[in-house]
């Protein structure tokens, strides 16, 4: 796998086509890698503590590195 922690990368396919984001965590063993504000899903939290509310998170999801290339 060429690309690594830190690079800087160009998003090849899908929905985020075109942006340019870094890299923040290389999966090799899955051949996918984690990239900063690309393939942002939502996520529902149920509340963890007495009191406190659940809410929506906003979380980055690891895109195949095949769709990416470096910048």
């Amino acid at each position: 796998m060429q690309v690594k922690k830190g690079d800087t990368v160009k998003i090849l396919n899908g929905d985020d086509k075109g942006k340019t984001a870094k890299v923040l965590q290389a999966f090799p063993a899955d051949n996918k890698v984690l990239v900063e504000g690309v393939n942002v899903i939502k996520r529902h939290e149920r509340p963890r503590q007495q009191g406190q509310k659940g809410q929506v998170v906003e979380r980055p999801m690891p895109i195949d590195v095949s769709n990416v290339k470096k910048a």
